[in-house]
């Protein structure tokens, strides 16, 4: 644990605090009721996933209908509604106790001296944030500089297995600059005024507080978590206002009574050269290679290493340059399907809430039925992409004859042991097993690069999974399959690893159609336009359109040049976040880690 001294004394200050202004414990006992039943969750989380309660669980369960949760639990039901009696128990019998007994009420007159103390406290912390801190001595700060400057090595090290890394925090920075401007018009004149005219704090008198160790207290930090949580929904409905009134005024082109399932499977850091359906050495393909009806492209690119910023141009007809700024004035792939008269579903491993996954959640909540299964993160144990077939099957039994169901995969990302159960930890050494493995270790490159392998195994199976579920339907079905982006892997001489870099092992991503024998039938030139097209130069900005005609849904200003299943498929400029937009068919390839350097100058990123 980070600073443990720290937390535990924010935590009984806390609790002393909220002693002395309630005075009796019972007052106190009715507000934290919610904590009480927040317990059972907390220790099932921490028990299971190895984290705590966050905003994205949080979403979870404000946003899970009873439909659902019963689908969730199954027979569990009952375990929890036994669980909620006995913590329901457990909060009156304490209360009772409380109730009873007098000796814990603060009488002395050392409540108002404690009283005091705080408010002097919380009067010298305002002043700080709305005045400023005088900066410590010049010794002082060498030394907190140097050790400052630990924390964020320390730091940038554990964020290097986050989603998104460097790139993505910088966008983040740019996403949420709206936000920060509207705080800043909040300063007041007056305000502004006082800060010419008052002196900072001193810096012996700044209040040691740390939210981001105070968000990890119990059960006070419930209430920031809670804030945060409606944080991220004012910011996802400030996205979705963008595109709110948009229509594409999509049709089918066909019988609407024809039933028929598309299966859109949107993978996550997975890398085109370490399948073997793509020639590598390793058989990381065992069962999608067996599969006859299935094409995979050669030669997909997407723009950008961060899956913020990169699932918004699959699933939507944003433009890859645009992609660092913030939402979109268009709708997703979603709309227009359910425009045509599809039931649409968006059924995710990954999390609903955060700076590196709101942005998808926007495209996710136009969905008929949107659900995030991901009790874990990323780097924690966390459900494994099987937890999504049991949904899936659930939807393709729905009465509606023509559904669209996208299934948002954890893939391979980091910690890739964790992407897969013991039988496909089959290249070893691996990392299975190992507790918080020091990724950064290079002695530990072949284990990581085995894992790899083995989360790209564990893929395979789990797609075949899917595609095995429908070719037993009697519809007509067809599924496409792209990852967000790609992996470095301390390739060769190469230093870099995760995501996030700007690297070709990051752009070049896997990508492949499997359709039916039905569907062949009912579009036969689909499928020959396909077959014609599997070595073309193609980005994630083909897909939305791909998908669309692979439905065979129209719209006014449809663009057929950009689908791979038309004979007007035309190429098009594949700029990858490089230095800036880097025309990736006109680049030079640098050092083992395959940087992408643009032979002329890169055009200029707007964020």
């Amino acid at each position: 644990m980070e600073k443990p001294f720290h937390l535990l004394a924010m935590e009984l200050v806390t609790w002393l605090g909220f002693w002395a202004l309630l005075q009796r414990p019972r007052w106190f006992h009715y507000l934290l009721l919610p904590a009480f039943f927040a317990v059972p969750i907390e220790v099932y989380l921490r028990l299971y996933f190895g984290q705590g309660i966050s905003t994205h669980h949080l979403g979870i369960m404000v946003e899970t209908s009873p439909k659902e949760a019963m689908e969730f639990l199954g027979n569990k039901v009952w375990l929890l509604l036994l669980l909620v009696i006995l913590v329901s128990a457990w909060w009156w019998s304490l209360l009772r106790i409380a109730k009873a007994h007098s000796h814990w009420h603060w009488t002395h007159r050392s409540r108002w001296l404690v009283l005091l103390v705080f408010a002097l406290g919380l009067g010298c912390w305002n002043y700080g944030e709305q005045i400023g801190i005088s900066p410590a001595s010049a010794s002082a700060s060498s030394d907190s500089a140097s050790s400052s400057s630990t924390e964020e090595g320390d730091d940038e090290d554990d964020d290097d297995d986050e989603d998104d890394e460097e790139e993505a925090s910088a966008s983040t920075a740019s996403s949420v600059s709206s936000s920060a401007s509207a705080s800043a018009d909040t300063l007041t004149s007056w305000q502004t005024s006082l800060k010419k005219h008052l002196p900072a704090l001193p810096h012996w008198a700044r209040i040691p507080y740390d939210e981001e160790i105070y968000i990890r207290t119990w059960p006070f930090g419930l209430v920031l978590r809670a804030n945060d949580f409606w944080i991220e929904r004012d910011y996802l409905a400030k996205l979705s206002e963008k595109s709110r009134a948009f229509r594409f005024q999509a049709h089918l082109d066909g019988n609407p009574a024809t039933p028929q399932t598309i299966i859109m499977v949107i993978g996550e850091s997975s890398r085109f050269d370490r399948w073997s359906l793509n020639g590598y050495e390793r058989d990381t393909n065992p069962l999608l290679k067996k599969e006859s009806n299935l094409v995979s492209f050669s030669d997909v690119v997407t723009a950008v290493s961060a899956t913020r910023l990169s699932v918004p141009i699959i699933v939507s007809r944003k433009p890859a340059a645009q992609s660092l700024k913030a939402g979109f004035s268009e709708k997703s792939f979603l709309t227009a399907f359910k425009e045509a008269g599809f039931k649409t579903y968006w059924l995710s491993n990954q999390m609903s809430f955060g700076q590196f996954d709101t942005p998808t959640s926007v495209f996710a909540k136009e969905a008929d039925v949107t659900q995030f299964l991901n009790l874990g993160g990323f780097t924690n144990s966390s459900n494994l992409d099987q937890v999504l077939l049991e949904p899936m099957a659930n939807a393709m039994r729905d009465a509606a004859p023509k559904k669209l169901i996208v299934l948002h995969t954890l893939g391979n990302h980091w910690n890739y042991s964790h992407r897969h159960p013991q039988s496909f930890d089959q290249w070893k050494p691996s990392l299975y097993g190992i507790v918080n493995p020091a990724y950064t270790d290079l002695k530990n490159k072949q284990a990581l690069n085995n894992s790899y392998d083995n989360s790209i195994l564990y893929t395979d199976w789990m797609l075949s999974e899917v595609i095995q579920k429908l070719k037993t339907s009697s519809q007509i079905t067809s599924l496409f399959y792209i990852s967000d982006h790609g992996q470095t892997l301390y390739d060769g001489t190469c230093n870099l690893a995760f995501h996030g870099h700007n690297t070709q092992y990051e752009f070049h991503v896997p990508a492949f159609m499997w359709y039916s024998d039905a569907y062949q039938e009912q579009f036969p030139d689909k499928i020959v336009q396909l077959r014609l097209h599997q070595k073309a130069k193609l980005s994630t900005e083909n897909v939305f359109h791909s998908l669309l005609d692979m439905a065979n849904i129209r719209y006014p200003d449809e663009k057929l040049e950009w689908s791979i299943l038309s004979k007007q498929l035309k190429a098009h400029t594949r700029y990858v976040d490089s230095y800036g937009w880097t025309n990736y068919d006109n680049a030079t390839l640098k050092g083992d880690c395959r940087e992408i350097m643009d032979k002329k100058t890169p055009l200029v990123q707007e964020k």
